[in-house]
């Protein structure tokens, strides 16, 4: 998609937003809002569901056809959805479900209440049952949990024609089918057939001349950022996942992968920031306060040692009332290197650019470039601090104190992250706030206390 493309989309989205609030707002035009409504696709209903107050949300909500409602509530957002579904009564929760594919349903079963998982269940088909059993036995995060059933599969000892012939009884092929997978009698998945090959190629050849054994096939096990690194890699719209005795049980798909990413950026953005999960942004404020407390009142204890930090030299800035102005430079500097060093590495470790032996190569790097900045920053720094105090005893202070700050930063930078993941924590969860606690209080006393010895 081209990026004037996308724009026009969403100014299109954000077109159909206002509109749908002038519609709510008139109150007399519902029949034209039911049309609009129709006309969008589930995704952009569910975009617009989240950019509403809860209020009007619920308005357009009961407007939306019931046919319809499985597929938005799997595409709106978790916070978005359990406001959803807390206004719907069970005979709606349960025809909302049984209008979902296993795949898509164990998405939403964890939100959906008990009695009515077990209703739908019930209902299902032995092989639908079987395969939603399946997708909610796969950890959150795997391959199996994103796996889509709704692949096509041809055997390798039939000819391109039968194949064809085939592929004609289908109303429509599943999504992102690019290509077909071949399996054997025994279902072991031998390769693939993409259609373009198939096209082209003689129809009274047998699959067997024409397949692609499988250079990449997934199990679901494996690990959906692993995954994702192999979409990336090899330009993927599909895979094919297989269990361990390698007969063919589903596959990925590019959309899933593309979901999966967009999920876990947005939850390593909130994670840094030290909120707890996705919050919707028209939640009440208590609902508000149990996501964001946690990690301020982390916050607010940092903060405190480091205004004690601060005391403990109160005699020193009294004297020279230049520290206080010069202070939060050191700390600030130190706090946005520090918050480099930690965004890298979270996001190597995402990738699964880190290993066990290579730690200490990258805190020998880390503390080099912290090393080279801090002397040339500091340099400069030290020299602005003799301009304006004319002291060259308080600009070289400066100029130590921004290198030591620094080197504490890429240390704590490094730190932080290995420790969590070690001890089997998320690294990226409240980075921001442990990196800023650091180069705060440690910046502070560095600085100050470098002045108290060398200045007083």
């Amino acid at each position: 998609m081209s990026e004037a493309t996308a724009r026009l989309e969403i100014e299109d989205l954000q077109e159909s937003l206002r509109a749908v609030q002038e519609l709510i707002a008139d109150g007399s035009r519902g029949a034209e809002l039911r049309a609009r409504l129709d006309a969008l696709h589930a995704a952009d209903i569910a975009y617009l569901l989240e950019a509403l107050p809860p209020e009007q949300r619920l308005a357009v909500w009961d407007l939306v056809k019931a046919d319809r409602d499985g597929e938005i509530l799997v595409e709106v957002s978790e916070a978005v959805r359990e406001s959803l579904i807390a206004s719907m009564d069970s005979r709606e929760l349960v025809a909302a479900a049984e209008t979902l594919p296993a795949d898509e349903l164990a998405d939403i079963a964890a939100d959906l209440p008990a009695g009515v998982i077990e209703e739908v269940v019930q209902s299902l088909p032995a092989e639908e049952r079987e395969r939603l059993r399946a997708a909610l036995s796969y950890p959150e995060g795997s391959v199996g949990a994103l796996m889509d059933f709704g692949h096509v599969s041809v055997r390798d000892d039939v000819t391109l024609e039968a194949v064809t012939r085939f592929l004609r009884r289908f109303d429509e092929l599943p999504d992102h089918t690019d290509q077909l997978f071949v399996v054997d009698r025994a279902q072991r998945l031998r390769g693939t057939l993409p259609l373009a090959r198939l096209i082209v190629s003689d129809l009274h050849l047998e699959v067997a001349a024409v397949v692609i054994p499988e250079s990449v096939k997934l199990y679901p096990q494996d690990r959906a950022e692993d995954a994702a690194s192999a979409f990336e890699r090899y330009d993927l719209v599909t895979a094919p996942v297989v269990d361990a005795a390698g007969a063919l049980i589903g596959r990925l798909t590019v959309d899933a992968v593309v979901d999966h990413i967009r999920s876990r950026s947005a939850e390593s953005a909130l994670a840094e920031a030290g909120l707890r999960q996705e919050e919707d942004v028209f939640a009440t404020v208590v609902d508000s306060f149990k996501n964001r407390w946690a990690w301020l009142a982390v916050n607010l204890v940092t903060a405190f040692v480091a205004s004690r930090v601060i005391g403990l030299f109160e005699g020193s800035i009294e004297r020279l009332v230049a520290l206080a102005a010069l202070m939060p430079i050191v700390a600030g500097v130190g706090g946005n290197s520090g918050n480099q060093t930690i965004t890298m590495i979270v996001r190597a470790l995402a990738l699964g650019q880190i290993q066990g032996p290579y730690w200490r190569q990258l805190l020998r790097k880390e503390l080099g470039l912290a090393c080279l900045n801090g002397v040339v920053w500091g340099t400069l720094l030290g020299a602005v601090a003799y301009a304006f105090y004319g002291s060259v005893a308080l600009g070289g202070v400066m100029a130590l104190a921004m290198l030591l700050t620094l080197v504490l930063a890429a240390l704590m930078g490094v730190a932080i992250p290995w420790l969590r993941a070690r001890f089997g924590r998320d690294p990226a969860v409240g980075s921001s706030v442990l990196i800023t606690a650091c180069t705060d209080s440690g910046g502070f006393f560095i600085f100050l206390g470098l002045a108290t010895l060398f200045l007083l």
